[in-house]
């Protein structure tokens, strides 16, 4: 009875014996293997970034914004275009709405800074002290606003780092002034940095108490009360349909709609980073999917391999038959041969799927992330390749009789 030790060796020595035709064979594992690998790993960042980039807006967060005004004729406006949301729907909110940790109204406008002899356009927010929990906000130098400002108009002003950096390069914003709209604005602080956020920079921006920016920034445009949009934050992430239903349907009586005819729309980010996450991982899977089928490729390479190294070896089967090997031997000595050539294919692959993940993510600024259940799912994988694959051709062999092998030339 020929030992399985016996078998491996004669397998191994089998793929020596011919090191340019086994490198070929698991070339197409090999090229299989690291594009399924690249390709999710590139998925996987996307999803990071996309998942990274919408939490940096805040945890938990609802945004209520201005919805499109039926005008005549039933033509609806732009979504926001409309001066629909008051302070008084943000006091009512957070009277009336539970699970909620902060409520904020914001008054948005643009304005041109110029300070130390540089000017710099930008986001200008009006906001109040809620807004930097319901965004989940921190000041990196100086201090936030607090209600005064807000009570007495302040002249104040808190600059994001891509706003600071333009106006004041090498030196400490804080304690310096700003003109903007006509008026002179002392800095407080500058905010820690909140990087992008698809295609907005979130650093490139200013905040200021928001009687100050509806007074003095923004101008009259509008109702007096009106505000540009509402930050609520959600106690947890549980309660956050419960809080957007009950939001709906508070603004709805206020604002005497019935869904048909709404003017205002709450944003509800966790659906939004729920939604991306779902379009991601299918791109995901189509990217792998496509790769998938050069594994494929490969799997019929290795089977075209094993039968033309079944046609060489006929002399070889049927001596090794002659003195004594089964059937299930010589099944079993095809199929390792097979099974060795796409497992080192996929090793090999695995570590070049993720020299590619590496250089691919680097070149589009993604998070490098890797599974750990990749490494056992390529070399799982690329042995069932090897199993499918050359079970025919091993079967081949086994289904020779001795004595017409040894017949041939």
């Amino acid at each position: 009875m020929i030992r399985p030790t016996d078998l491996v060796g004669a397998a191994m020595r089998a793929l020596r014996a011919n090191p340019m035709r086994s490198a070929l064979t698991a070339l197409g594992v090999i090229i299989g293997v690291s594009s399924v690998v690249a390709m999710v790993a590139l998925g996987a960042g996307a999803q990071a970034r996309v998942e990274s980039s919408i939490s940096s807006l805040g945890s938990n967060l609802l945004i209520v914004v201005p919805g499109a005004q039926r005008g005549a004729g039933g033509v609806r406006g732009a979504a926001g275009g409309w001066d629909a949301l008051t302070l008084g729907d943000a006091e009512a909110i957070e009277r009336d709405v539970a699970n909620i940790s902060a409520v904020a109204p914001v008054q948005n406008a643009n304005g041109q800074m110029v300070a130390n002899g540089l000017n710099w356009n930008t986001r200008v927010m009006g906001v109040t002290p809620a807004y930097f929990i319901a965004r989940d906000l921190a000041v990196e130098n100086g201090r936030e606003l607090d209600e005064t400002d807000v009570s007495q108009a302040r002249r104040v002003i808190l600059l994001g780092p891509t706003v600071a950096e333009n106006l004041f390069p090498n030196m400490d914003p804080v304690g310096q002034t700003v003109r903007l709209n006509g008026g002179t604005y002392d800095v407080i602080g500058v905010l820690e940095t909140k990087g992008q956020s698809g295609f907005q920079d979130q650093d490139d921006m200013a905040l200021a108490p928001l009687t100050t920016v509806k007074r003095r920034i923004a101008g009259r445009r509008g109702r007096g009360d009106s505000i540009s949009q509402i930050s609520i934050k959600a106690a947890s992430e549980d309660v956050i349909p419960l809080v957007e239903a009950d939001v709906i349907d508070l603004l709805r009586v206020r604002h005497r709609t019935n869904g048909d005819d709404d003017d205002f729309t709450v944003q509800n980010l966790a659906s939004i980073t729920d939604a991306m996450k779902n379009a991601t991982q299918t791109f995901t899977l189509l990217l792998a999917a496509i790769a998938g089928v050069s594994l494929l490729v490969g799997g019929i390479g290795i089977m075209n391999i094993m039968l033309v190294s079944v046609t060489e070896r006929t002399r070889e089967i049927g001596l090794r038959k002659a003195l004594g090997a089964r059937r299930g031997d010589i099944l079993n000595q095809f199929g390792l041969e097979a099974i060795a050539l796409s497992v080192a294919g996929g090793a090999i692959g695995l570590v070049v799927g993720f020299l590619g993940a590496w250089a691919i993510t680097g070149a589009m600024d993604l998070p490098l992330v890797l599974n750990v259940e990749t490494p056992i799912y390529a070399i799982v994988f690329s042995g069932l390749v090897g199993v499918t694959f050359g079970a025919y051709p091993a079967w081949r062999a086994a289904r020779l009789d001795p004595i017409e092998a040894l017949r041939r030339e």
